[in-house]
Protein backbone atom coordinates (compact mmCIF):
# COMPACT_ATOMS: atom_id res chain seq x y z
CA UNK A 1 0.00 0.00 0.00
CA UNK A 2 1.37 3.40 -1.15
CA UNK A 3 1.13 6.57 1.66
CA UNK A 4 1.95 10.00 0.39
CA UNK A 5 4.98 9.85 2.59
CA UNK A 6 6.33 6.90 1.16
CA UNK A 7 5.32 7.93 -2.65
CA UNK A 8 7.14 11.52 -1.86
CA UNK A 9 10.39 10.16 -0.45
CA UNK A 10 10.27 7.39 -3.39
CA UNK A 11 9.88 10.43 -5.76
CA UNK A 12 12.78 11.71 -3.93
CA UNK A 13 14.95 9.01 -3.90
CA UNK A 14 14.97 8.32 -7.76
CA UNK A 15 14.36 11.69 -8.73
CA UNK A 16 17.34 13.74 -6.60
CA UNK A 17 16.79 16.49 -9.21
CA UNK A 18 13.91 17.33 -7.65
CA UNK A 19 14.35 19.77 -4.67
CA UNK A 20 10.65 20.09 -3.79
CA UNK A 21 8.42 17.34 -4.28
CA UNK A 22 4.12 17.09 -2.60
CA UNK A 23 1.88 14.34 -3.47
CA UNK A 24 -1.85 15.01 -2.36
CA UNK A 25 -5.06 12.46 -3.06
CA UNK A 26 -7.05 14.37 -5.31
CA UNK A 27 -10.38 11.70 -5.59
CA UNK A 28 -10.72 8.30 -5.81
CA UNK A 29 -8.04 6.19 -7.14
CA UNK A 30 -6.33 9.96 -8.24
CA UNK A 31 -3.43 11.82 -7.01
CA UNK A 32 -1.83 14.90 -7.81
CA UNK A 33 2.21 15.17 -7.53
CA UNK A 34 3.77 18.28 -7.28
CA UNK A 35 7.53 19.31 -8.12
CA UNK A 36 10.67 21.47 -8.33
CA UNK A 37 14.06 21.31 -9.38
CA UNK A 38 16.33 23.54 -8.43
CA UNK A 39 15.61 25.76 -10.44
CA UNK A 40 11.86 26.18 -9.22
CA UNK A 41 10.72 24.46 -12.12
CA UNK A 42 8.91 22.04 -13.64
CA UNK A 43 10.41 21.42 -17.48
CA UNK A 44 8.89 19.23 -19.50
CA UNK A 45 11.24 16.59 -19.14
CA UNK A 46 10.87 16.41 -15.77
CA UNK A 47 7.13 15.81 -16.11
CA UNK A 48 8.02 12.82 -18.53
CA UNK A 49 10.42 11.75 -15.91
CA UNK A 50 8.08 11.72 -13.46
CA UNK A 51 5.21 10.03 -15.18
CA UNK A 52 7.64 7.14 -16.01
CA UNK A 53 8.46 6.81 -12.63
CA UNK A 54 4.67 6.92 -11.20
CA UNK A 55 3.72 4.59 -13.63
CA UNK A 56 6.40 2.06 -12.66
CA UNK A 57 7.33 2.83 -8.74
CA UNK A 58 4.23 3.80 -7.65
CA UNK A 59 1.22 2.46 -6.63
CA UNK A 60 -0.46 0.99 -10.20
CA UNK A 61 -4.09 1.53 -8.95
CA UNK A 62 -3.78 5.30 -8.79
CA UNK A 63 -4.14 7.58 -12.21
CA UNK A 64 -1.50 10.65 -11.62
CA UNK A 65 -1.79 13.80 -12.19
CA UNK A 66 1.84 16.26 -12.47
CA UNK A 67 1.71 19.85 -11.78
CA UNK A 68 4.59 22.57 -10.74
CA UNK A 69 4.55 22.89 -7.30
CA UNK A 70 3.63 26.34 -7.16
CA UNK A 71 0.16 24.97 -7.90
CA UNK A 72 0.05 24.17 -4.00
CA UNK A 73 -1.70 27.04 -3.17
CA UNK A 74 -3.64 27.54 -6.04
CA UNK A 75 -5.33 23.79 -5.97
CA UNK A 76 -5.84 24.69 -2.24
CA UNK A 77 -3.54 21.58 -0.66
CA UNK A 78 -3.49 21.13 3.18
CA UNK A 79 -0.24 22.05 4.83
CA UNK A 80 2.09 19.03 5.63
CA UNK A 81 1.79 19.43 10.00
CA UNK A 82 4.64 17.78 11.62
CA UNK A 83 3.59 13.83 12.73
CA UNK A 84 4.54 11.51 15.56
CA UNK A 85 7.73 9.39 14.27
CA UNK A 86 4.93 6.01 14.73
CA UNK A 87 2.64 8.20 11.78
CA UNK A 88 6.27 8.05 9.65
CA UNK A 89 7.64 4.75 10.57
CA UNK A 90 3.72 3.46 9.71
CA UNK A 91 3.61 5.55 6.42
CA UNK A 92 7.01 4.51 5.13
CA UNK A 93 5.84 0.76 5.36
CA UNK A 94 5.22 -0.80 2.13
CA UNK A 95 2.76 -3.90 3.29
CA UNK A 96 0.50 -2.03 5.67
CA UNK A 97 -3.15 -2.69 5.71
CA UNK A 98 -6.27 -2.25 7.78
CA UNK A 99 -5.60 -3.60 10.75
CA UNK A 100 -1.71 -2.20 11.05
CA UNK A 101 -3.91 1.53 10.44
CA UNK A 102 -6.15 0.50 13.19
CA UNK A 103 -3.22 -0.60 15.87
CA UNK A 104 -1.14 2.71 15.64
CA UNK A 105 -4.28 4.70 15.81
CA UNK A 106 -4.97 2.68 18.92
CA UNK A 107 -1.30 3.03 20.48
CA UNK A 108 -2.30 6.84 20.72
CA UNK A 109 -5.73 6.32 21.84
CA UNK A 110 -5.32 6.21 26.01
CA UNK A 111 -9.12 5.22 26.73
CA UNK A 112 -10.67 3.15 24.47
CA UNK A 113 -9.76 2.26 20.69
CA UNK A 114 -10.43 2.77 16.76
CA UNK A 115 -11.86 -0.45 14.51
CA UNK A 116 -12.22 -0.46 10.81
CA UNK A 117 -15.65 -0.63 9.81
CA UNK A 118 -16.04 -0.98 5.69
CA UNK A 119 -14.49 0.18 2.40
CA UNK A 120 -16.64 1.74 0.51
CA UNK A 121 -15.49 0.48 -3.50
CA UNK A 122 -17.81 3.40 -4.95
CA UNK A 123 -16.26 6.75 -3.70
CA UNK A 124 -12.71 4.98 -2.33
CA UNK A 125 -13.65 5.60 1.72
CA UNK A 126 -12.23 3.74 4.35
CA UNK A 127 -14.32 3.77 7.54
CA UNK A 128 -13.34 3.52 11.31
CA UNK A 129 -14.76 3.64 14.19
CA UNK A 130 -13.71 5.13 17.50
CA UNK A 131 -14.96 4.17 21.02
CA UNK A 132 -13.69 6.03 24.24
CA UNK A 133 -14.64 6.23 27.60
CA UNK A 134 -14.02 9.99 27.55
CA UNK A 135 -15.20 12.59 25.05
CA UNK A 136 -12.42 13.23 22.50
CA UNK A 137 -12.00 16.76 22.00
CA UNK A 138 -12.20 18.50 18.53
CA UNK A 139 -8.55 18.89 18.40
CA UNK A 140 -8.13 15.29 18.80
CA UNK A 141 -10.94 14.05 16.44
CA UNK A 142 -8.43 16.57 14.03
CA UNK A 143 -5.27 14.77 14.78
CA UNK A 144 -6.92 11.49 14.61
CA UNK A 145 -8.34 12.17 10.97
CA UNK A 146 -4.90 13.93 9.89
CA UNK A 147 -3.06 10.71 11.34
CA UNK A 148 -5.42 8.60 9.16
CA UNK A 149 -5.03 10.79 6.42
CA UNK A 150 -1.15 10.03 6.15
CA UNK A 151 -1.54 6.12 6.88
CA UNK A 152 -4.29 5.14 4.66
CA UNK A 153 -3.13 4.24 0.83
CA UNK A 154 -2.56 7.01 -1.94
CA UNK A 155 -6.09 7.75 -3.84
CA UNK A 156 -8.30 6.94 -0.93
CA UNK A 157 -9.67 9.57 1.61
CA UNK A 158 -11.32 8.31 5.51
CA UNK A 159 -14.54 8.56 7.31
CA UNK A 160 -14.00 8.33 11.11
CA UNK A 161 -17.43 7.58 13.75
CA UNK A 162 -17.00 8.88 17.41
Amino acid sequence: MGTRLLSEHLIKKYNPQLRYVRVHTSGKNRATLYAWNDNLELPDTEIDALKRFASGYLPPYVCYQIKAYSMIREDRIPQVHELPEAIVQTAMTRDLDQYGVVSVINTMLDSGGMAFSRYDFNTGTLYFNVHTTTILTEIEKELIRRYLSEIIPLGSQCEVNY
